[in-house]
C-alpha cells in the first residue's frame, strides 16, 4: 500500500486525486492532507480518509476546522507555511501530491524532496520559478518527480525505454482555450467569464485563465525544460483543439511518439500515483473511431503575447522565470477581481520583464534568491496594475 500526503487537497487536482484513493482504498492511504481557507470541505476529506495530520492556511482557518470536527476525529491540525512544509515531509508519506497553486507550493515541494519523499509534481510554477535548484535537490535525495500535467505525463511515458539523448523535440499540445477563434482586436473586451469557460478541461479560476492566455502552456515550456532535460528552443507549442492528443516526442530518427487519452485529470494524476504500474480503469476510455479529425496548428504569438514572453524568459534564464510566474500571478488575481483587462494581464507582464532585464539577473544560488525575484515581480506587477487600474 502506497501512504500519499495531498498538498492542495481542495482544489481541482487534490480532488481528483482523493477520488482516486477512494476507488482504489486497497492501493492508498492518504496520511496527511493541506489545504486552503475550505474548511467544510477539508472536514468532509477528513472525515472520509482519516489522516494524521491537516494544514490550513492560517490560524483562523485552523480554528474553525477544529470547530467543525467532531471529537471523536483524532487529527493534529497545523497552519501556515511550517504546517505545509509538516505536511509536505510527513513522515509515514511515501509520495507526495504537490498540487497547490501558484508559487505558494515551492517550499512545501522542496521540503518533500528534502525529506526523502518521490513527488507527484502538479505545480509547474515550482520548476518555473527553481528549476535548477529543485532538480539538482531531487538528484542528491535520489528522489523521483513524476509529472501529473497532462502533456508532461505523456512525454514522460512517450520517453520511457527510449534514449533521451536521440529525442530532437519535445512538442506540447494546446487545446488554445476559450479564444482560439476570436480576432485579435475583440480579446481586450473579454469578460472574466468568458474567459473562465474552457472548452475542454475543468479547473481552478487561475489555471483556467492562464489557459485562456496560453501562460499556462508557456509556463509548461519552462517546467517541460526542467523535467526533461531539454533546452528551451527544443520544446514546441502545437494547438491542438481536440485535446486529444496530450503531447508528443519527436526522435532523431523522425518518428514521432504520442500519448493520447480524452481529456480526463484522473488518467495522468493516477499513473503518477501508482507509477510504475497503472490504475485500472482510472479514467474513461478514448473511443477512436468517434474521432473524426484532429487538427495541429502553431500559435498565433502576437495574438497570445504570455506564451511569447514565456519564451523569452525561459531562454533568459536565471531569476527571470521567477519574475514572469510572479507578474502573471498579480495580473491575473487583478483580473479576475476585475481591476485590470484581460489583454492588460500580458502588458504588464512585459512592462515588468523589460525593467528586470537591465537588473544583470543572474542564477538564483538559493531559494532564498527565487523567492526575492518573485517578490520584485509581483511588486513591480502591482504597481502597473494601480496604473491601469486608474486610466480606466
Amino acid at each position: 500500500m502506497k501512504k500519499l500526503s495531498v498538498l492542495g487537497c481542495t482544489g481541482s487536482i487534490g480532488i481528483n486525486c482523493l477520488a482516486l484513493a477512494g476507488r482504489f482504498p486497497e492501493q492508498f492511504r492518504i496520511t496527511a492532507l493541506a489545504a486552503g481557507s475550505n474548511a467544510d470541505l477539508l472536514k468532509s476529506q477528513i472525515e472520509t480518509f482519516h489522516p494524521e495530520v491537516v494544514s490550513v492556511i492560517d490560524a483562523e482557518a485552523a480554528k474553525r476546522l477544529k470547530c467543525l470536527l467532531s471529537p471523536r476525529e483524532r487529527v493534529e491540525i497545523l497552519h501556515g507555511s511550517a504546517g505545509y512544509n509538516a505536511v509536505a515531509a510527513h513522515p509515514s508519506a511515501d509520495l507526495v501530491v504537490s498540487a497547490i497553486v501558484g508559487a505558494a507550493g515551492l517550499l512545501p515541494t522542496m521540503a518533500a524532496i528534502r525529506a526523502g519523499k518521490d513527488v507527484a509534481l502538479a505545480n509547474k510554477e515550482t520548476l518555473v520559478m527553481a528549476g535548477s535548484l529543485v532538480m539538482e535537490l531531487a538528484r542528491l535525495r535520489g528522489v523521483r518527480i513524476l509529472p501529473v500535467d497532462s502533456e508532461h505525463s505523456a512525454i514522460f511515458q512517450c520517453l520511457a525505454g527510449n534514449d533521451k539523448s536521440s529525442v530532437r523535440r519535445i512538442i506540447l499540445t494546446a487545446s488554445g482555450g476559450p479564444f482560439r477563434e476570436l480576432k485579435a482586436e475583440d480579446l481586450k473586451n473579454v469578460t472574466l467569464g468568458e474567459a473562465l469557460r474552457h472548452p475542454n478541461w475543468t479547473m481552478g479560476k487561475k489555471v483556467t485563465i492562464d489557459s485562456a492566455s496560453l501562460m499556462n502552456k508557456g509556463l509548461e515550456v519552462i517546467e517541460a525544460r526542467w523535467l526533461f532535460d531539454m533546452q528551451i528552443d527544443q520544446i514546441e507549442v502545437l494547438i491542438h483543439p481536440q485535446s486529444i492528443i496530450h503531447s508528443m516526442v519527436e526522435f532523431d530518427d523522425g518518428a514521432i511518439m504520442a500519448q493520447l487519452g480524452v481529456p480526463d485529470m484522473k488518467i495522468p494524476i493516477a499513473y503518477a500515483m501508482s507509477y510504475p504500474a497503472r490504475l485500472k480503469e482510472a479514467g474513461p476510455a478514448l473511443e477512436l473511431r468517434q474521432m473524426a479529425t484532429m487538427e495541429f496548428y502553431p500559435p498565433d504569438l502576437d495574438r497570445h503575447p504570455n506564451l511569447r514572453l514565456a519564451y523569452q524568459a525561459g531562454r533568459a534564464g536565471g531569476a527571470m522565470p521567477a519574475v514572469l510566474n510572479g507578474a502573471n500571478e498579480v495580473a491575473v488575481e487583478d483580473f479576475i477581481a476585475g481591476r485590470i483587462g484581460f489583454m492588460d494581464i500580458p502588458s504588464i507582464i512585459e512592462s515588468v520583464l523589460a525593467r528586470y532585464i537591465p537588473l544583470n539577473p543572474v542564477e538564483p544560488l538559493n531559494v532564498d534568491d527565487v523567492i526575492e525575484a518573485d517578490k520584485w515581480g509581483r511588486r513591480e506587477a502591482a504597481a502597473l496594475v494601480m496604473k491601469y487600474s486608474r486610466r480606466s
